[in-house]
């Protein structure tokens, strides 16, 4: 498909650019809220996806099987709980370019970056240092930190943190890779994102890889923001591990299960790991043995039995991606953001400055915008645009994150966003 890249800042280019995509009937799967008689112009997937249709009845089915089937749902409900995990597993792998023993849902995403460091974290006198960047999200921060404590490293000395080093706070390949030239001797593991959760950046997962297993480190990637946003092609990047949530573009719900992968050279690894009881071999799990023995593949790493009615919305959200195709998907957002783009560059009058990439390659579906004048200036016009039901988010100190999800965001979405800029950028 191609999507038109002949701009226009009037509102019909946008209303006729919405008729002719393919894509636009995905848009009535998701419950948008609403904001006076109209819907509200969400522009903030990167944080919190919105609900699918079809979630509430998935939902039921399961309390349904729960109320009429009890313990018997495990093997007798319209999806059996025992294998429900199994009932995610193509379509994740599909979404995140991996075979499906590489990926598991289980857990939430710094439980799954605990389980995972405890496998591929393994210091040494001579290499204990974790490579992340120095704006990476807390959570990860403290992670890092922690399992290097727990290892009895200080972390300054053991967490080396990746300076930006372009204009608006992202990070160059070079710098990454001057990072891995003085250090890498010395890094255990490093620990980068897909996306950049401040900035937007999208960074180059195969040539990390490449980079940093050429000097004998472990790769790990954080996908909070990447997951449904971008491909991943996790399998043919090599990356060692990646850790991801669904509730951002996944639209699985809030605290949604998270998702895990391990390439699959690691399949039977002897590597250590926490150990739980669904880890262990399926075909001798119920002969309650004391001896803990992996399922080979992500599976391995799981703990508990899963849980139902977090998978449930998951799958739901799993289906719709499938229908729709990431690659389609990718498409769609690149002609939205370079819309945005062009709309707020050509028409706010100076008002912002776009701290995202330019290349469109190395940004996804989000925006970073700054307003040009004091911290005041950015509150003022994010409460003004909360107030005429334009929703995006806002990042201390000084960022409006603003991300056109192509399931469900339109061209007319970005164009009503400048408008209120602009109105709000008016003489008073």
């Amino acid at each position: 498909m191609t999507y038109p890249h002949d701009f226009r800042a009037d509102r019909a280019w946008a209303l006729a650019a919405d008729a002719a995509d393919p894509l636009a009937g995905l848009r009535v799967e998701f419950l948008i809220p609403p904001h006076g008689d109209a819907e509200q112009v969400y522009l903030c997937g990167n944080s919190l996806g919105l609900q699918p249709r079809a979630t509430r009845q998935a939902l039921i089915d399961e309390l349904d099987d729960w109320g009429n089937l009890a313990v018997e749902a495990h093997f007798r409900g319209r999806h059996p709980w025992m294998p429900y995990h199994g009932f995610v597993r193509d379509d994740l792998a599909g979404l995140v370019g991996a075979l499906p023993s590489e990926v598991v849902a289980m857990n939430s995403l710094s439980a799954n970056l605990h389980l995972m460091m405890v496998s591929f974290y393994r210091p040494t006198r001579e290499r204990h240092a974790i490579l992340i960047e120095r704006r990476a999200f807390p959570s990860d921060h403290y992670a890092v930190e922690s399992q290097i404590r727990f290892h009895g490293y200080d972390p300054a000395t053991s967490l080396i943190a990746l300076d930006p080093d372009e204009p608006n706070g992202t990070i160059s390949d070079a710098a990454i890779e001057r990072a891995l030239a003085k250090h890498g001797d010395r890094i255990a593991l490093v620990l980068l994102p897909g996306v950049q959760y401040l900035t937007g950046q999208v960074l180059d997962l195969k040539s990390i890889t490449r980079a940093a297993h050429a000097r004998g480190c472990v790769v790990g990637f954080d996908l909070a923001h990447a997951v449904g946003n971008v491909p991943v092609d996790l399998h043919d990047t090599g990356c060692d591990f990646a850790v991801w949530c669904h509730y951002k573009y996944g639209n699985s719900g809030p605290g949604a299960v998270a998702g895990c992968f391990v390439h699959e050279r690691h399949a039977r690894s002897d590597r250590p790991r926490f150990a739980g009881w669904w880890g262990h071999d399926q075909s001798t799990r119920f002969q309650m043995g004391s001896q803990f023995v992996p399922t080979p593949g992500a599976d391995g790493w799981q703990l508990s039995n899963p849980p139902i009615l977090a998978l449930a919305p998951l799958r739901v959200s799993l289906e719709i991606f499938k229908r729709a195709g990431i690659d389609r998907l990718r498409e769609k957002s690149l002609a939205l953001t370079a819309y945005l783009a062009w709309l707020i560059e050509t028409q706010t009058g100076g008002a912002l400055s776009i701290a995202t990439p330019r290349e469109p390659a190395r940004r996804g579906c989000q925006l970073s915008l700054r307003v040009n004048g004091p911290r005041d200036a950015g509150r003022s016009l994010f409460e003004h645009l909360n107030a005429r039901g334009i929703v995006g988010d806002w990042r201390e100190p000084d960022t409006i994150r603003i991300a056109p999800t192509p399931l469900y965001n339109r061209f007319a979405d970005c164009h009503a966003f400048v408008e209120a800029v602009k109105e709000w950028a008016a003489p008073r």
